[in-house]
């Protein structure tokens, strides 16, 4: 069988890849890694980088390749099929790098490199690799007993699987229902593009009337838009109870999963010889302590509440003078708000929508690029997974020209649809590497879940998904525009997470500026740009609800810490009640599940990391006030920051890459202006 998943290099062609390539791709790749390993094992010369990192680097590569191409397609176009063959070759996958980061000679292999003489003579870069490799080992349980190995090797399997069942539970629990609505009058407040795809969604399955569903295209706008109450309660609890024993399928219920992961967390650590998962989880990164997380989420949290109590204050009197609603409940908080923004601010989302048409957004996005880093974006041709999916290459400009060297490429899909994960996410296809006979260059996946053209427009964003836009693509630029080809600190390789999110957050301010909102705007019926006084109005309503969009982070942070720093593993519910009882000032339903879909603490890369995005928000709102001082497209500061944080991978600690490119350490005045909070700031 001639199979697409065996490439020799680059990435398979997509649409002739098929379930049942899975495992014998995954088998073969497996035995080429173990071999490597073997290899590399048995060499009786002293060890060296290319006689040890090198072989193993372009091993792991092949199969990480591979396999992140299989879990791509997983996320993005789910079949059953597919999903059990990825569901089937996750067990390998983790059974190996469990048996790789405790082979005892193996790190053996790497402690001699790394305490002989030769390593003072090697570049920063495969020093740093090669400590970041000791440490892995040690959280891996290389130093553990031979029966804690093998008990350590089973956590790590049967969490990767429950991780995975998570993630399915979410998918097909928020596909899985419906809601057909006969009556138009129920429709009242919808955008018409909504009531289209409602339409359409229904002629679909043979219906009559209008489809709802809780993806996010049709779910956001019923919340904020939909004046018949009734409407907005059933697809509220809908989505509040996904995955859950109150849900449409209660086999799907991940209550049980949870409980499951947290007590193989906590045995985790209790083989590796730490108090609780949050001291595993804080070892690669920047924050010291679960204490200095606390502290941080705490303190955060004192300077924000004023601000959200007052929002809600506000709120509460707005639904009861205006809208007649003598209680505010949860699922009438974005109807509320958005007709009080209206009320305010005089302009409503769905206005602003029409002037972000997609190929407006993707060109303003590109020549921003283009201005601060001195790089162009083309369209390419390639194999993708589906008719919707792009492609482009990024290369540097030469002499101002516009032919200059490849850079990276990635893959652009936007639009939500049946069988694609919830959310948004960058995901690294093809790492920098340096090969034999020529340069591999990175490749990316961004993924977003936006509305698709309806009835011949084109697609329209809302500000906030233009927003997720320049996140996303920011995340993508830290792995596109990396310079280190080294394995295991070549772009996001070994950067410290709770960093993670300064590019992606950065990225989001230049949505704020004139000059680059002004260039990617036109209506999508007369082709004008966005108006300079809804621009102004936008700005004005910035801050709308600051504190309560703050405080919901630092809930999520608070509660995600909480769970993994208790001894014994606690009750997820009995924790996040206690976090809301502390910090939360809107109402929530009792029948409200949100923990059954926190598919980024277990399902996901931020356990015991949640508050990462607050952290790094410190870092990118600090970096951006560089960018404000100088000029906003500066293509100085851009090259700047390129060249200090983009390009550096994680070859030195993500503060000294900060500091860098700051001339300082960061300061959290640039973060609490932003978020429109600073004389909370100055008078605590």
């Amino acid at each position: 069988m001639n199979n697409p998943l065996l490439v020799s290099s680059g990435l398979p062609c997509f649409s002739d890849v098929c379930p049942e390539h899975v495992a014998p791709a995954l088998a073969q790749r497996l035995q080429e890694a173990r071999a490597a390993v073997e290899q590399v094992v048995a060499c009786d010369t002293p060890p060296t980088w290319e006689n040890l990192a090198a072989p193993l680097a372009e091993a792991f590569d092949r199969l990480e390749q591979m396999w992140g191409a299989v879990s791509h397609l997983n996320a993005v176009v789910n079949t059953p099929a597919l999903r059990d063959a990825y569901n089937t070759g996750l067990p390998l996958l983790t059974a190996f790098h469990s048996e790789v980061s405790q082979d005892a000679r193996l790190f053996a292999r790497y402690r001699a490199l790394r305490d002989g003489t030769l390593f003072a003579t090697l570049p920063e870069a495969q020093q740093k690799a090669i400590d970041n490799a000791l440490r892995d080992f040690r959280l891996g349980g290389v130093d553990l007993p031979e029966p804690q190995r093998v008990r350590f090797k089973a956590l790590q399997e049967e969490i990767a699987q429950l991780s995975a069942t998570f993630d399915d539970h979410l998918l097909d629990a928020t596909q899985d229902f419906s809601l057909l609505v006969t009556d138009a009058k129920e429709l009242a407040g919808l955008p018409p593009d909504v009531i289209a795809e409602a339409r359409a969604q229904a002629e679909k399955n043979g219906q009559t009337g209008w489809r709802l569903t809780l993806l996010a295209p049709c779910y956001r706008p019923v919340m904020q838009y939909a004046e018949h109450r009734p409407l907005r309660a059933a697809l509220h609890r809908a989505y509040a109870t996904r995955a859950s024993e109150l849900g449409v399928d209660p086999t799907r219920d991940n209550a049980m999963l949870i409980r499951r992961l947290l007590a193989l967390r906590a045995e985790e650590a209790d083989l590796l010889g730490y108090p609780h998962y949050g001291a595993v989880s804080l070892v690669p990164k920047m924050a010291n302590s679960v204490d200095e997380v606390l502290a941080f989420l705490g303190d955060l949290a004192k300077r924000v509440r004023p601000f959200a109590e007052h929002d809600v204050e506000a709120l509460r009197a707005f639904a009861r003078e205006k809208l007649g609603l003598d209680e505010l409940m949860p699922w009438d908080v974005a109807f509320a708000s958005e007709k009080m923004k209206q009320r305010d601010y005089a302009f409503s989302d769905q206005e602003v929508r029409a002037y972000f048409q997609e190929e407006k957004v993707l060109s303003g996005l590109f020549r921003m690029i283009e201005t601060l880093f001195g790089l162009t974006v083309r369209s390419a041709p390639a194999e993708t997974w589906h008719p919707d999916v792009r492609y482009f290459e990024l290369s540097d400009k030469t002499n101002d020209k516009e032919n200059g060297e490849v850079v990276g490429r990635f893959y652009l899909d936007l639009y939500a649809r049946e069988k694609k994960q919830g959310g948004a996410w960058m995901n690294g296809a093809l790492p920098l590497r340096v090969k034999r006979d020529h340069i591999q260059k990175p490749v990316v996946y961004l993924t977003c879940n936006f509305p698709a053209p309806v009835s011949g427009k084109p697609a329209t964003f809302t500000h906030d998904d233009v927003l997720t836009l320049f996140h996303e693509f920011g995340h993508g630029l830290h792995q596109l525009l990396t310079r280190e080809p080294t394995p295991g600190v070549s772009g996001l390789e070994g950067f410290e997470w709770d960093a993670v999110e300064l590019p992606s957050q950065l990225m989001e301010n230049f949505c704020w500026e004139w000059s680059v909102v002004e260039a990617m705007s036109g209506h999508v019926e007369t082709g004008a740009p966005l108006p300079r006084t809804l621009f102004d109005k936008m700005l004005a309503a910035r801050h709308f609800q600051a504190g309560l969009m703050l405080l919901r982070q630092i809930e999520f942070g608070l509660f995600d810490m909480r769970l993994h720093a208790a001894r014994p593993a606690p009750d997820a519910r009995a924790v996040l009640n206690g976090v809301r009882r502390e910090v939360a000032v809107l109402p929530y339903a009792d029948y409200d599940r949100f923990e059954n879909s926190f598919g980024h603490i277990f399902a996901g890369g931020y356990a015991a990391g949640y508050y990462s995005y607050l952290w790094a928000e410190v870092l990118s709102s600090d970096a951006y006030s560089l960018f404000e001082e100088a000029g906003v497209l500066s293509a100085e500061i851009g090259r700047r920051l390129r060249d200090e944080i983009l390009g550096r991978g994680s070859v030195r600690n993500a503060l000294q890459s900060f500091i860098a490119f700051r001339g300082r350490p960061p300061q959290m005045g640039a973060f609490l202006r932003h978020n429109g909070i600073i004389e909370v700031a100055e008078e605590v």
